[in-house]
């Protein structure tokens, strides 16, 4: 069974989907370690009452990025992680991380990319009018939400919709999706592990 570690830093809504995944056993995977870059962040309590150890951080406690993600890549080895699932982590990967686990990172952006990266993704597509918008599960690089695309769900914007509404539906979307699509990707490793 393959070891993940979810990076997270605020409350925690797609860590909590994937262990729910687990736990109801439909998602083959052990989840080793959350790390998170904020220390009030709501998910850490979600990791608590789960049982999930956790590294907490501040980023601005070390002199470069290089150094706090050396020491996260230490505890991902001692902990013997596979794959690493960004859920709402407010960083970009760094070379340190990236060359460890070269295509092994993956994260969900709440929009149809290349439309609509980076932060607010949700409120970009509903200020732009656009009709359509949705989620994407993508491969992590050193851009912002520019890895190759893993798979979408698209979702139309209804007319007279609230914001709140659309998060609300851009989000069920994404506890949806991101457990279905982790389940094929963690699979696949599987297979290419048997394999090799």
């Amino acid at each position: 069974m393959k070891r993940i570690a979810i990076f997270a830093s605020g409350s925690g809504t797609n860590f909590q989907a994937i262990v729910d995944a687990v736990k109801h056993g439909m998602l083959q995977a052990e989840i080793a370690l959350l790390i998170c870059d904020r220390p009030e962040a709501k998910v850490i309590e979600r990791a608590k009452t789960e049982g999930i150890p956790a590294f907490i951080f501040r980023a601005k406690d070390y002199a470069a990025k290089a150094d706090f993600e050396r020491e996260i890549l230490e505890h991902l080895r001692a902990k013997e992680v596979d794959f690493i699932v960004l859920a709402g982590y407010m960083r970009l990967i760094g070379p340190t991380l990236l060359a460890a686990y070269e295509g092994r990172i993956v994260n969900i952006h709440p929009s149809l990319l290349p439309a609509f990266p980076g932060k607010d993704a949700i409120g970009q597509a509903y200020r732009a009018g656009v009709k359509v918008t949705g989620v994407t599960v993508h491969y992590v690089d050193e851009g912002m939400d520019t890895g190759p695309i893993i798979a979408q769900r698209a979702i139309p914007i209804h007319d007279g919709e609230s914001l709140e509404e659309l998060e609300m539906r851009i989000h069920q979307l994404e506890h949806q999706l991101y457990p279905e699509v982790l389940k094929t990707l963690l699979e696949q490793l599987e297979e290419r592990v048997e394999q090799s």
